[in-house]
């Protein structure tokens, strides 16, 4: 009789009939970017092409998020003053939240995971902003996509995820940790797995790969501080959940990887808490009820 992990193999789990397809304009708005001579006139071409998304980016653009005192009006433009990486990480977050699907499972929320992502995202920018990380829009990226499997995992595999849900509420445990002992992978396997097929540039599929592995990133160091940002974002609490279970080792995990007292970290909460408000809007989601910093203070 074989075991629910040699049932599920993730491999078999995502078969290709379930996967969906990327919008073209993603798909060619990823391969420029791993062309160092493209320029904004080679990123505007699929934006431009796609009236719904060159809407889109251009509403981007011109949000409060960046604050330009006069409207942009052309996509070059907008590619020249924000830079094509926050560019083509918006188009990518506008093509998966559109083609990955509503599980229909149980109290799962989609709209909650995105408002998790988002807020995630934002944080792990902010952190490897915060340690002067050259690559801080890889980070965003990384942290938006890091939970993208789960939908696809629950509608797939309901009857284990149930169990899995249950466990977790009834044990505290991390739902990362009780996917490795069920299935020996998880959601962030799953994740790079999507994450490769749709042909992610590496640096994006490594970030969402490691990014369950907080400890394990903090005894390499220096060369681990960008993924370090990006699993460090992975202890924030949900949007959904009224407690964190995961603030005293969120707090352990950043004051060892950026050195910063409660206070600092308070500050730069409170800027998350304020960008998240700033673009939640802008991807059609609710802004969080409540904040990261109300979590803070009620210690």
């Amino acid at each position: 009789m074989p075991t629910v992990a040699e049932s599920t193999n993730l491999e078999d789990v995502f078969h290709v009939d379930i996967l969906p397809a990327l919008p073209h304009s993603a798909i060619s708005l990823l391969q420029l970017s791993q062309k160092e001579e493209a320029g904004p006139a080679d990123f505007a071409k699929p934006i431009e092409a796609d009236p719904g998304l060159m809407g889109q980016v251009l509403r981007f653009v011109n949000s409060s998020y960046f604050g330009f005192s006069r409207e942009i009006m052309s996509v070059p433009q907008a590619i020249t003053l924000v830079g094509s990486r926050a560019i083509v990480n918006f188009a990518l977050w506008n093509a998966v939240f559109s083609v990955i699907p509503n599980p229909k499972f149980g109290p799962f929320d989609l709209k909650a995971l995105w408002q998790d992502s988002l807020r995630r995202a934002i944080f792990a920018r902010k952190m490897g902003r915060v340690l002067r990380l050259e690559d801080s829009e890889d980070l965003f990226a990384g942290a938006l996509l890091q939970d993208m499997a789960i939908p696809l995992l629950l509608k797939e595999l309901p009857t284990e995820y149930e169990a899995l849900v249950e466990k977790r509420a009834a044990e505290g445990k991390r739902l990362s940790g009780l996917e490795k002992e069920m299935f020996g992978w998880n959601h962030a396997d799953a994740a790079a797995v999507l994450a490769t097929r749709w042909n992610l540039p590496e640096e994006f599929v490594s970030l969402i790969a490691q990014h369950t592995e907080m400890e394990q990133l903090l005894e390499l160091g220096k060369p681990a501080r960008g993924a370090a940002c990006v699993a460090l974002a992975s202890l924030l609490p949900s949007c959904s959940e009224e407690e964190w279970h995961e603030k005293d080792k969120f707090q352990s995990a950043c004051e060892r990887l950026t050195g910063m007292n409660i206070e600092q970290l308070t500050d730069c909460l409170n800027e998350v808490d304020e960008q998240t408000a700033e673009f939640a809007p802008l991807l059609k989601l609710p802004i969080p009820e409540q904040s990261i910093v109300s979590f803070i203070k009620t210690e």
